[in-house]
């Protein structure tokens, strides 16, 4: 399974039924083709947005930034700046690196723009039902329960546009050439008379 969702394509006549490749048989002298990886489902594409790993290293800066302000209070200060100020740049921090990481992990066949995206927007929800130090003055956890739920079930929503799988050079129709004259066939050479 890939780190990212992925591009849904349309079904061909030999893999009309996504996961029963192993169970037709492979017609006599065809070569077995690499099977075209299958869209996510809906489940699939709520696990796969989530910014997990971002949200680590910003789990990680924000308890140190939650240390700070429970040993300094409101008027706590790291190397002379206000912890708000370094919790606010820390919340920039992750929601500018979660389409890089997005980017940077992305493989054949994933929809990394559209999983950028939508997890770039999924951050800041997941931060804030966190309990991140940027949002300490707003911070309700009934409210980051309703909102993450609310935003977890309608980014499952969002799929990809498809794309049409690519076409072989010998599979692709053309045009008979027109003729203007028939030609003659001479089966038979000349006889003698």
């Amino acid at each position: 399974m890939s780190r990212l969702v992925r591009v849904p394509r349309q079904a061909t006549d030999d893999l009309a039924i996504a996961g029963r490749e192993d169970m037709r048989p492979h017609r006599l002298g065809a070569e077995a083709q690499p099977a075209a990886p299958d869209a996510d489902n809906y489940l699939e594409r709520i696990a796969k947005y989530v910014p997990g790993e971002v949200l680590a290293f910003f789990v990680f800066i924000n308890v140190i930034l939650e240390q700070a302000v429970k040993t300094g209070g409101k008027a706590a200060a790291m190397a002379g700046v206000p912890v708000s100020t370094v919790a606010l740049c820390a919340l920039l921090v992750g929601l500018v690196l979660t389409p890089l990481f997005v980017w940077y992990v992305r493989e054949e066949g994933d929809a990394w723009v559209t999983n950028a995206c939508v997890s770039a927007a999924a951050f800041p929800f997941w931060a804030y039902a966190l309990g991140a130090v940027a949002f300490n003055d707003y911070w309700d956890g009934n409210l980051a329960a309703i909102m993450l739920a609310t935003f977890t079930v309608v980014s499952g929503l969002i799929s990809p546009p498809r794309t049409e799988p690519p076409q072989s050079i010998d599979k692709k129709a053309s045009p008979p050439p027109t003729r203007t004259e028939r030609p003659h066939l001479d089966l038979i050479g000349p006889t003698p008379a």
